[in-house]
């Protein structure tokens, strides 16, 4: 797969080369920095540090990690999208700030044409989750319910615009029934409430969610990916679930600023395709939850566009735009 990548990314890039001078043939020459839209010891940081630690290790350059948190990651976005396209600064991003807020409310840049798309580096799952007493068995239970009783059933998230609540809505709209969303300032307090038998659902992050399945407080239902995830191979999908469209993956990547020489996106992209080739960064991404994402910069480019255009519907359909 490695091989195959690199081999795309080199055909993909020097097709647009033609005669140009061979700008930025030689980066990197000076420290890299690594914007990351969420604080310091958070798990999308985590990951971008190890990633930051090996991305050096392969340019010969010190690849510093720069923590902007806040607004869902957009003032970190805002900062690379106004620097130097030169390479030197890019952009560590989890994918609902490209692919969701947009679509949510207005933001300061253009997720398609306000970036360059390097490389997606991890993919991630929400797990629809219910209390251990709960008479909920499967997802047909709570379409059940929610059609009997519409706006019976509730679920919590991180906040409006969160991947969980997104994921609640879409299991709304796949299904045709109400739910009530019940919003909070983050996963934690969320997950207190669905133990507490306060609220119906929650579709959690897979790391967080394997813990508190394991300690026997709540059970899935099933996950949001595609295909089974390896934490939980006896929970089906919600495909298997009976609705043939459900697909939430989320993903961690890198972008840099629209306007950055080819060569520089070479160099990066298949610097990290070596990463993700590293079997040591294998195997502390599977510990962590995540399953490698490979993918040239078009690859990345038109998932984003994907993405975008799904979740911009949805939000469209729910009216949860917000001015």
């Amino acid at each position: 797969m490695y091989r195959f990548l690199v081999r795309g990314l080199c055909v993909m890039l020097s097709a647009g080369a033609g005669s140009a001078p061979a700008a930025g043939a030689d980066f990197p020459t000076q420290p890299i920095r690594l914007m990351v839209g969420y604080a310091a010891g958070g798990s999308v940081d985590i990951v971008a540090r190890s990633y930051a630690q090996r991305l050096g290790a392969i340019l010969g350059q010190p690849v510093l990690v720069d923590n902007r948190g806040g607004a869902s990651g957009t003032i970190a976005a805002q900062a690379v999208v106004k620097a130097v396209p030169d390479g030197y600064i890019l952009y560590f991003v989890a994918s609902p700030t490209v692919t969701i807020t947009p679509a949510l409310q207005k933001t300061a840049f253009d997720p398609l044409k306000d970036f360059q798309a390097i490389a997606s580096v991890a993919n991630y799952t929400n797990v629809l989750l219910v209390n251990s007493d709960s008479a909920y068995k499967s997802v047909a239970d709570v379409v059940k319910q929610a059609r009997a009783q519409p706006g019976s059933v509730t679920y919590g998230s991180a906040g409006v615009g969160a991947s969980n609540h997104l994921s609640g809505e879409l299991l709304a709209d796949k299904a045709g029934v109400k739910l009530t969303h019940v919003p909070y300032k983050g996963n934690a307090p969320a997950m207190t409430d669905l133990i507490a038998g306060r609220i119906s659902l929650l579709f959690d992050l897979n790391t967080t969610a394997f813990n508190q399945t394991k300690g026997g407080k709540v059970r899935a239902l099933a996950v949001t990916s595609a295909e089974r995830n390896p934490m939980f191979p006896e929970v089906p999908t919600m495909i298997e679930s009976g609705y043939k469209d459900f697909e939430f993956t989320g993903w961690l990547g890198v972008l840099g600023p629209a306007g950055m020489a080819q060569p520089v996106v070479l160099t990066l992209a298949t610097a990290t395709q070596k990463i993700l080739a590293d079997a040591v960064f294998r195997a502390e991404m599977a510990a962590s939850g995540y399953s490698i994402s490979e993918s040239t910069p078009d690859a990345l480019l038109v998932r984003m566009a994907r993405e975008g255009k799904m979740f911009a519907e949805l939000v469209e359909r729910a009216n949860l735009r917000q001015e």
